[in-house]
């Protein structure tokens, strides 16, 4: 969108309802099918935009910043990235997955990109996650409305609604799995779908 309209992208779109509004929707109309996609873009924002708040102002003008800023924010998504990381470079094993992709592609990717795998993309997730927590600020919307105590305590549970998840799903897998710890752990761990389970 910036390169079509000649501007710098800071000057295309700002964060917050306007990016929602305005940018998304021109956005939109750039993509294949684009009428599919602005119907179900506009019938996400109804929805989120539905409740009303005393009658008279919306209040999925207040919800909808507070699911962008705890739910669909960098800390959320560097929790999931560093787990993903750690799951696939060392319970799945980086050189499997190399293998895995050296299966679909035909060539085995850089070396470079196990280390990344393996130890910088999840500790560079990991210090910016810590660093995000440690210089946590609450959120204000428009720039004058601060959220009182329980819409931080449902932005929290949006937040941690996905969190959690990574951290509970192992726990509850290995009380379900039968045998000795480690006979869960390596019965966990195992590979369910590849190539020599497919069946034509």
């Amino acid at each position: 969108m910036a390169a079509k309209q000649g501007m710098h992208i800071s000057k295309v779109a700002e964060s917050g309802p306007g990016l929602a509004f305005i940018a998304y929707p021109r956005a939109v109309t750039l993509m294949p099918v684009a009428p599919l996609w602005a119907a179900l873009f506009f019938f996400m924002l109804l929805v989120l935009t539905a409740s009303q708040e005393g009658g008279r102002v919306r209040g999925g003008m207040y919800i909808f910043p507070l699911f962008d800023y705890y739910s669909s924010s960098g800390t959320t998504l560097l929790w999931q990235a560093f787990w993903e990381c750690v799951v696939m470079a060392w319970v799945y094993g980086a050189d499997r997955f190399t293998d895995d992709i050296a299966c679909m592609i035909g060539y085995r990717p850089c070396p470079w990109m196990k280390w990344c795998w393996s130890f910088f993309t999840p500790l560079v997730c990991m210090g910016i996650f810590i660093f995000n927590v440690v210089y946590y600020e609450p959120l204000v919307y428009n720039n004058t409305y601060v959220y009182l105590w329980w819409g931080e305590a449902i932005g929290w549970a949006f937040a941690l609604s996905s969190m959690l998840c990574v951290l509970l799903h192992l726990p509850c897998c290995l009380l379900r799995a039968k045998g000795t710890m480690a006979e869960c752990w390596q019965h966990l761990t195992q590979p369910i779908w590849g190539l020599h389970h497919l069946e034509y």
